[in-house]
């Protein structure tokens, strides 16, 4: 089973102009998923949807999506509105207010959390949500399960995107999903950069955005000294691809742009190809 993740969106940043960067770098990205050679079964979407949680911006978001022939599963992000999503996506689940909900699919249970916290740039997990996810994680516990959710757990050392270690959120997740071993990777966005780190005994695997990039200074930053270094940059927009297969999640990244080939599968590749895939076949010895 192949999951496309998208994330940190941000339609509606130029609410009044049809032609929207930001709406652009989507197409591009969906171009990619769609059309591309790596034709996914469902895909994510993680999270900061819109730029500013207004409705004609979930309905621009909705029908860019529409085209998708495979099943796309959102959540909220630290941009979006729970009231206006709900208004767009009135399928989605939300428990005790929340945009919260459980997939399976493949022998995998996907568990898609909101950490979202109005009026806060960072992100939350109240215990209301966390008993909700120990009730679904103790419904299902010898299931592989991967947590979806917008604000990595981490600290990644980008000083005004950082998560602290300390945040109380943090302690509750990491406390929630403890003795768990069903759980194992959480897939987030947050950061607008393709990030994987290990965390609490799993995988967090940070999305690249569809929209810009952070830029990655790790430089200390004094917020009472501005210092001209980038913080946005127009890097290419991206995505990534999680791979399902013999009960191993495999996450990869890629990005919306047509890279030039230096080789092709052509008579000249075939021999190579011959030996390589040979070589790697179970049960072959290497011959020397």
């Amino acid at each position: 089973m192949l999951i496309a993740q998208i994330t940190d969106i941000h339609v509606g940043f130029e609410p009044n102009n049809p032609d929207e960067y930001n709406q652009k770098r989507l197409a591009n990205v969906l171009q990619h998923v769609l059309h591309g050679p790596n034709r996914p079964d469902l895909m994510l979407v993680t999270g900061d949807l819109t730029e500013r949680g207004d409705v004609e911006s979930y309905k621009r978001l909705k029908e860019l999506l529409s085209d998708c022939p495979f099943p796309w599963y959102p959540i909220v992000g630290n941009h979006d509105d729970r009231t206006n999503f709900s208004r767009a996506f009135p399928d989605v689940p939300t428990p005790g207010g929340f945009v919260q909900y459980v997939v399976d699919q493949g022998g995998l249970r996907l568990i898609f959390l909101d950490t979202l916290e109005e009026g806060r740039h960072g992100g939350a997990f109240c215990e209301v949500r966390a008993a909700w996810l120990a009730e679904r994680l103790a419904e299902a516990p010898e299931t592989p399960t991967v947590i979806v959710m917008h604000h990595p757990p981490i600290d990644v050392g980008i000083d005004w995107m950082r998560t602290h270690r300390n945040e109380p959120w943090v302690a509750r997740l990491a406390a929630t999903i403890e003795g768990h071993h069903q759980v194992r990777t959480i897939l987030t966005g947050h950061l607008h950069r393709p990030i994987v780190s290990q965390w609490k005994g799993t995988t967090v695997a940070i999305c690249p955005a569809s929209a810009p990039g952070v830029a990655l200074d790790l430089r200390p930053m004094d917020p009472e000294a501005p210092d001209l270094r980038p913080m946005v940059v127009a890097d290419m927009p991206g995505y990534a691809l999680h791979w399902w297969d013999a009960g191993e999640l495999v996450t990869m990244f890629d990005f919306a742009e047509d890279p030039v080939p230096l080789a092709k599968f052509d008579s000249r590749m075939q021999g190579l190809v011959k030996h390589l895939m040979i070589d790697e076949r179970p049960g072959t010895e290497p011959s020397h």
